[in-house]
């Protein structure tokens, strides 16, 4: 079974493949706009680099979420496959890839995927379920920290440092994003354990909806979205982000707008 539960997925390798190969074209197509202001071959690029990327990040959320459990008690997620970064495993492909990869794309918005299945009793204790609900967005920001380090301190083209900033600004709008104490999001199941157990039922009778509302909310009503983006911009620019840098990403993200 170790071989099943321990060896990095081949899947997440190709993910990681087209992420590189973006950042390629990016690098690539970055001369011709330059040039002439724009450029196909940097707009490919950062659409796979960014999308890419955010796949990549998905499944390193999961496995965030799984390697916390482990290490707090639950064995059952190595047997589920969880520690292989293999987005397969995460619940269901549609939602946990699809889905988020989709709405990234059309809405702009970096929607949670799926979820692995935790075995609760078999954690030690109250403050350690909250640290397995915190792990996963803690990955997001920690990545877009990461990435806006990169660009600020590493040489590189400007297709890439647009690239690298987009990606850096969705993972921290991700964290803002997962950590809202909603229930069917990471920063409800940072409280959960502490709640008394009514409170745990009613969430639990809200939790298939809840965050639909909320993404309903987000992207339809104008006074949401935009303090919704203003809290993520300023954390972007907390962890030393480059709006321009990040936005003209967003453009190449987003070609047909």
């Amino acid at each position: 079974m170790r071989a099943v539960s321990d060896r990095v997925s081949p899947w997440f390798l190709v993910l990681v493949a087209i992420a590189v190969a973006g950042a390629v074209l990016a690098v690539a197509g970055t001369p011709a706009a330059l040039a002439t202001g724009t450029s196909p071959l940097l707009t490919a690029g950062v659409v796979l680099l960014v999308l890419g990327g955010w796949a990549v990040s998905l499944c390193l959320h999961e496995f965030g979420h799984a390697l916390v459990a482990h290490r707090a008690g639950d064995r059952s997620v190595r047997a589920k496959g969880y520690l292989t970064l293999d987005i397969r495993r995460y619940t269901d492909v549609g939602l946990s890839f699809v889905l988020p990869i989709v709405i990234l794309l059309v809405g702009g918005i970096p929607l949670p995927g799926g979820a692995v299945w935790i075995d609760h009793a078999a954690i030690r204790s109250r403050g350690a379920r909250s640290l397995v609900s915190l792990a996963g967005p803690a990955t997001n920001l920690v990545l877009g920290a990461l990435l806006t380090a990169a660009v600020a301190f590493v040489p590189m083209p400007i297709g890439l440092a647009v690239g690298l900033s987009c990606l850096a600004f969705i993972q921290v709008i991700a964290f803002v994003l997962n950590i809202i104490p909603i229930p069917g999001l990471d920063g409800f199941g940072v409280l959960e354990p502490f709640l008394s157990l009514p409170a745990r039922r009613l969430a639990a009778r809200v939790r298939p909806w809840a965050p639909l509302v909320l993404f309903v909310l987000i992207i339809g009503v104008p006074g949401v979205s935009s303090a919704f983006f203003r809290v993520g911009g300023s954390l972007f620019a907390a962890v030393g982000g480059d709006a321009e840098l990040a936005f003209f990403g967003y453009g190449e993200l987003r070609f047909w707008e």
